[in-house]
């Protein structure tokens, strides 16, 4: 990467770094700012659909290396993702490499709100891991192309109650699948990761009659659900759960917690039928989806039952309704159940069936903006 030593500088990746990658991306934009200590990339995966939509995530990076591979799983997986949502969005990603704890400032924020902005309406961002309606406030002073706004500064406010609705509905088709009926009363569910989305996702379930049983590298995240939701179980770590008696495993951290290993203890632990939670980009590496559907579990995809609060983003840009976007996430309940039929019929994992049907409207879509319209 190259770059002037002070001021803002925005310049595009390393040959290995990025094109060496074959990813398909469109355009990939490292941006740096020395002053604020904003150092972030920008991937827009495609627009096929329309302007990307992608959060922003502030991650403490080991290496530059691990950012971009991060930046361009996620904007992949929104491109998808956004695909069968139904929305007319492309799907793109954004990282800010750093400790939100320590490195997040209001000039950091509002610098890569700059950058954002240089683009034109190309990428629309919001909010992500490390990021928040308030950080976003603060992004949207320099930049119009923001969502996930508070609701004083005329947003929707926290996308996580959608997200966790949608992977919630996920969860019920997974059960009417598996066991014939469309709800988790009775059964036992194992989350990995009780921040915005799998606190919510618990309360729902508990509603709804399951068991439910945690696990979370936070303790000050743990303690907050179990003031509000005292009945939950707390075990070690996510292998824990696997031998825990669940019936349902929910990923709700980071991705890449489907991995051989994993999966190898879910199958060891004999009793989970199903995988549905709400982190983006479970699947370890390419493959894994296979090595599910051969011990016997059901996988639904992550990007399909996610998609609560990209949906919920969207809709703010038209002027926000809460019941308007609600409605639309609970046809993931839909979805998941025509990707599951979809796979049945064609003899390949939910992953693959997901992916032809996204690939399909965006290729379709894209096709039919060949048709010239009058000036």
């Amino acid at each position: 990467m190259t770059g002037t030593s002070t001021g803002t500088s925005s310049v595009t990746g390393t040959v290995t770094g990025v094109f060496g990658r074959h990813t398909g991306h469109e355009h990939v934009v490292f941006c740096q700012d020395e002053p604020s200590g904003l150092r972030a990339i920008i991937a827009i995966y495609s627009t096929a659909l329309g302007p990307a939509l992608g959060g922003t995530r502030f991650f403490p990076y080991a290496t530059e290396d691990d950012a971009v591979a991060d930046v361009l799983d996620l904007s992949r997986s929104m491109a998808y993702k956004n695909a069968l949502a139904g929305l007319d969005h492309g799907g793109g990603k954004a990282v800010i490499i750093g400790d939100p704890a320590h490195d997040k400032s209001e000039a950091l924020l509002r610098a890569y709100g700059r950058f954002v902005a240089s683009l034109g309406g190309r990428y629309i961002t919001a909010c992500d891991v490390g990021t928040y309606v308030e950080d976003m406030d603060v992004v949207s002073r320099e930049c119009r192309w923001v969502t996930g706004r508070s609701a004083a500064a005329g947003g929707a406010g926290d996308s996580s109650i959608l997200t966790s609705f949608g992977v919630f509905h996920g969860m019920r088709a997974c059960a009417e699948r598996l066991w014939g009926e469309p709800t988790l009363r009775g059964r036992r569910v194992g989350i990995a990761g009780v921040g915005k989305v799998g606190g919510k996702l618990a309360g729902l379930l508990l509603d709804d009659g399951a068991e439910v049983v945690v696990t979370d590298i936070s303790g000050h995240a743990i303690d907050r659900l179990r003031a509000a939701r005292p009945q939950v179980d707390v075990v070690d770590d996510a292998t824990a759960l696997a031998y825990d008696g669940i019936d349902v495993y929910a990923p709700c951290a980071l991705g890449g917690a489907l991995d051989d290993e994993m999966v190898d203890a879910l199958a060891a632990g004999a009793t989970c039928r199903a995988v549905c939670g709400g982190a983006n980009n479970q699947l370890a590496h390419t493959g894994v989806e296979k090595l599910i559907e051969d011990r016997g579990i059901l996988y639904a995809p992550d990007y399909v039952v996610n998609c609560g609060g990209v949906i919920q983003v969207a809709d703010e840009l038209h002027g926000f309704s809460f019941e308007r976007a609600k409605a639309k996430v609970e046809q993931v309940f839909e979805t998941t159940r025509r990707i599951f039929a979809l796979a049945a019929d064609e003899g390949v994992p939910p992953a693959a069936a997901a992916d032809r049907l996204a690939e399909r409207r965006m290729a379709e879509v894209s096709r039919l903006r060949g048709i010239l319209l009058p000036s």
